[in-house]
């Protein structure tokens, strides 16, 4: 026996989904990634520590950022016509715009995935090579390390069109790009 997939999951053009068509997906689930055409769910329920980690990171964020940058969570960033993944934390510097669904890659100056076990390869692989590709400046990553958070930082080697590891935090995140930022990591999750 096959389970029949609702109507709004078959994809509108035989090539598959484009990004535009994440703004016409009101059934789709709150967190639909779009992966090269495919579309990504996130389905398990979220772990209060990535929940805590994400919202106090963000505020941390935007809190240091000077003027004319902003952080956001829950924003998808459209890479290319079949790509438009949903970061934990992205740091823009775009205009405010209150009925904006996306940013542009040359509007963000730092993407960070907090990885779970449900996203972790694509956290760890997929997304930094495609923010790399996308020409986004700083990708960071957050590994949970029993129960503490630990940053790695990179950033993007323009020649190569790929990121460049400049460090791994456990404790405090001290860092001069996008912009200065000394963040006591433990203060992020009880």
């Amino acid at each position: 026996m096959t389970a029949e997939l609702p109507e709004w999951m078959t994809p509108p053009r035989p090539s598959g989904w484009e990004a535009d068509d994440l703004d016409h997906l009101p059934q789709a689930p709150r967190h639909t990634e779009l992966i090269d055409g495919a579309l990504i769910f996130m389905m398990s329920p979220q772990r209060s520590w990535h929940s805590r980690l994400v919202g106090k990171l963000t505020l941390a964020l935007e809190e240091a950022a000077p003027a004319g940058f902003d952080a956001e969570r829950e924003m998808t960033v459209r890479l290319d016509r079949k790509s438009r993944p949903e970061p934990d934390v992205l740091v823009t510097t775009a205009a405010y715009a209150p009925d904006r669904t996306w940013f542009a890659p040359e509007d963000v100056a730092l993407v960070v995935e907090v990885v779970s076990e449900e996203s972790a390869d694509r956290d760890r692989s997929l997304k930094p090579f495609k923010y790399a590709q996308a020409g986004i400046p700083h990708f960071w990553r957050v590994e949970e390390e029993r129960g503490a958070a630990a940053v790695h930082t990179y950033e993007l080697d323009t020649m190569t069109s790929s990121y460049v590891a400049t460090g791994i935090h456990r404790g405090r995140l001290k860092v001069s790009v996008p912009f200065d930022l000394d963040l006591d990591l433990t203060a992020l999750v009880p």
